[in-house]
């Protein structure tokens, strides 16, 4: 018998009106290896502790990110799958429902954009953070982020001492984007302190693009609770910088979905979104392994 305690979040998604995830806690056990195990209606989807099984996920983005395989569909792991940075020794069983019961289509709830929330009540049972785990990755690499044949940002990534990141959004209205937007943040991580103000950071759109989404038949289930409506008179940033920093948060659940550990190398990043992350994580992917929680 399986000592836990469970918790469950219930909120709109990008699709549903109410979406729902629990996660389980698992009891600290020596003898067993740490990992996130993801399932869609209890059949079992993916776990970090096999993250060799990651290349066999199928992925798209879609203002989210989207992992299939035989079992079914994941949406939006993003804001949650950061927490578990905070306790990489521990396991933690995740449980998503589909809104369906005539497929497997599971969604993460949206909660209020962030992943504050998840990192509050899973630190109850959870306990104190952990220190950080990482691995090295000596790449050297930049390239530029391309659509209908236009230049919209910029990659580049280099070696680091730790996890760092500069992120830019700088869309204009004059260079063909939707919006103006300029918001600009940077961090180095090294200990679980360090992702505080990052797991706060809200998730946002602005009128112009929530209206043409709903055109097009997306973003049914969110509303004004599910993340931060940007304009220009009024913005009501939660920190500094929110939309950059949300940017990052994104990033990390982008890459941590694979494990709960950050590579040693420097992003600079402009106006990225979940098709750059994966581009990056393409370039991290051989240097994972389970084995990295043995080494520490």
């Amino acid at each position: 018998m399986t000592n836990a305690m469970s918790f469950e979040f219930k909120s709109p998604s990008l699709n549903f009106e109410n979406a729902q995830v629990s996660i389980e806690v698992l009891e600290k056990d020596p003898t067993k290896k740490p990992r996130v195990l993801w399932c869609i209606n209890d059949r079992e989807f993916y776990r970090s502790d096999f993250c060799h099984l990651f290349l066999e996920l199928n992925y798209r983005a879609q203002r989210t990110s989207i992992y299939q395989n035989e079992v079914g569909e994941i949406f939006s792991p993003e804001h949650l799958a950061p927490v578990f940075l905070l306790w990489p020794h521990r396991r933690f069983n995740v449980h998503v429902q589909s809104q369906n019961p005539q497929n497997s289509l599971g969604e993460i709830p949206m909660l209020d954009g962030s992943a504050i929330e998840y990192l509050y009540k899973l630190r109850r049972a959870a306990g104190e953070p952990e220190p950080l785990v990482f691995y090295d990755a000596k790449i050297k690499k930049e390239w530029d982020l391309i659509s209908d044949n236009r230049v919209y940002g910029h990659v580049k990534i280099t070696p680091a001492e730790t996890f760092e990141v500069e992120y830019l959004i700088d869309r204009k209205k004059s260079n063909g984007d939707l919006y103006d937007l300029n918001s600009y943040a940077s961090v180095n991580l090294y200990s679980p302190e360090n992702l505080f103000q990052i797991l706060m950071a809200r998730t946002f759109i602005t009128p112009e693009e929530f209206e043409i989404a709903q055109a097009q038949g997306l973003l049914k289930g969110v509303n004004e609770s599910c993340g931060l409506l940007l304009n220009k008179t009024q913005q009501n940033f939660r920190i500094a910088n929110e939309p950059a920093m949300h940017k990052i948060l994104d990033l990390l659940g982008d890459m941590t979905f694979i494990a709960p550990a950050l590579p040693r190398v420097r992003i600079e990043i402009t106006n990225g979104g979940h098709s750059a992350h994966r581009q990056i994580m393409e370039n991290l992917i051989s240097y994972v392994s389970s084995r990295i929680f043995n080494e520490v």
